[in-house]
């Protein structure tokens, strides 16, 4: 039996209701099964098997009392995966399809994509079955003093600093540090994508979109191409696809789709800076639906979404590159097949996850530039460490300080990545580069610290 497969099957055996966890797992084991058979010491250690196990997770009940008076009851959980480089750091997401595996996945990811950044961050995740989408302020506000009131025993600028995800934005980020504030009487870095007006960083929301924009162009660069004139897929309509598009307009690129749960859009003309702006004006303040952008923009078709299907009709819209940019599964075998038909030479993801383990081998095994996501949407957390950073020195730096900053992490990233995978046979891979290459520096680092 390959080790790939007894750890999975270890882990299957202790997890087996949890889907989306044993995808993770499974993709990272196959990948670095070449550093563990050349590196005995890691297996001797059992690293991975304790890289795959929570170093805590934390489950608790969050009471709440909407508008009309009436108590609500959601589920919190906050999953603290590995804190060998660092505290432990990643997202919190509000939605009803947060679950323990999902979270166990996100967490399992979180740690690789954390250590590929250069800087010093461990693992986590956490949320809670909580919709955000159709409540009031005043609800959200509630169920975010809830939450924090038993979520902040386990936080600390050194412990565990939790950032946004989905469903949790600058809003609930607000919320949940004033809860945190009114409990520990302190005003510390402790939650990251607060306003810059009172900790925050500047680039943080645009952080993950541009991010996952960087590492495309350097992936081009490697056969002396650039992103300037390509014709672009960009799933969702969140934070993470409108700034995707503002970097690829910046660019040069002419991005063409979003969408939303709802359906999406096809603007063959291109998403301009002024469309763009109507899209953030739509999302971010009226709340509305990507099918608005049709009805309002000529010559623009909307899709409906057809919910179970094996394919979605956005990726089959001819393009040379994709980025998908909304949730984990987005992209099918049947959607990965469309795009390579189609001439598609560069997936860059913006989401955690969104491929399927057949859709990435189909992107693999025909050799276009395929950025996973721990590596092309790390600059999120990058940025969220670099708002540590000016938290610790009570400082905030310049737009183009924290810009430039991204733009060179992101560089180093793609660099450890492709490092890696030549280093372990497999040059131009970067699935394995990225799995290799974060594995590598947290197994090192529990390797130092001993049995813990």
């Amino acid at each position: 039996m390959k080790i790939f497969e007894a750890i999975v099957n270890e882990v299957a055996a202790r997890d087996p209701d949890q889907p989306e966890f044993l995808q993770a797992v499974r993709e990272v084991a196959e990948s670095v099964e070449v550093v563990l058979d050349r590196h005995p010491e890691y297996r001797s250690a059992r690293i991975f098997e304790r890289i795959a196990e929570p170093e805590r997770v934390v489950m608790f009940r969050v009471p709440w009392v909407d508008d009309d008076g009436a108590v609500a009851v959601n589920r919190g959980f906050r999953i603290e995966m590995n804190s060998a480089i660092g505290p432990y750091k990643g997202g919190l997401r509000f939605h009803p399809s947060v679950n323990l595996s999902i979270l166990k996945f996100l967490a399992f990811e979180q740690v690789f994509k954390n250590a590929l950044t250069t800087l010093p961050l461990g693992g986590g995740k956490g949320g809670s079955d909580f919709d955000p989408k159709g409540k009031s302020d005043g609800e959200v506000m509630r169920f975010c003093q809830s939450f924090m009131t038993e979520l902040f025993r386990h936080l600390g600028p050194h412990t565990d600093v939790p950032a946004g995800d989905i469903g949790v934005g600058g809003r609930e980020i607000g919320f949940l540090f004033g809860q945190y504030k009114r409990i520990a009487n302190e005003f510390t870095g402790v939650l990251t994508g607060k306003s810059p007006g009172w900790g925050g960083s500047l680039i943080r929301p645009e952080a993950t979109g541009y991010g996952s924009v960087y590492f495309a162009q350097e992936m081009l660069s490697t056969r002396d191409d650039e992103l300037e004139g390509k014709t672009c897929l960009v799933s969702g309509s969140g934070n993470v696809a409108q700034f995707t598009v503002e970097k690829l307009i910046e660019l040069g690129a002419k991005p063409v789709t979003l969408s939303d749960s709802s359906g999406f859009i096809h603007d063959p003309d291109g998403i301009d800076a002024d469309k763009l702006a109507w899209v953030m004006e739509l999302k971010n303040e009226r709340r509305g639906r990507i099918r608005e952008y049709a009805e309002n923009h000529p010559g623009v078709a909307y899709q409906a979404a057809n919910r179970g299907a094996d394919h979605n009709p956005l990726w089959a819209i001819p393009a040379d590159c994709a980025f998908p940019s909304a949730t984990q599964n987005e992209i099918l075998s049947k959607d990965a097949a469309a795009l390579l038909a189609n001439g598609c030479a560069v997936v860059s993801e913006g989401a955690n996850m969104p491929s399927s383990p057949d859709a990435v081998e189909q992107f693999t095994g025909a050799g276009i530039l395929y950025g996973p996501g721990k590596a092309a949407n790390a600059g999120g957390v990058a940025v969220s460490g670099l708002e540590m950073s000016q938290n610790a020195g009570m400082t905030a730096w310049k737009r183009e300080v924290v810009d430039h900053r991204l733009s060179d992490i992101m560089f180093e990233i793609h660099a450890a990545c492709v490092e890696a995978a030549e280093r372990f046979g497999t040059p131009g891979n970067y699935v394995n580069g990225a799995n290799i290459a974060g594995f590598l520096k947290v197994a090192d680092a529990m390797l130092d610290q001993g049995v813990v």
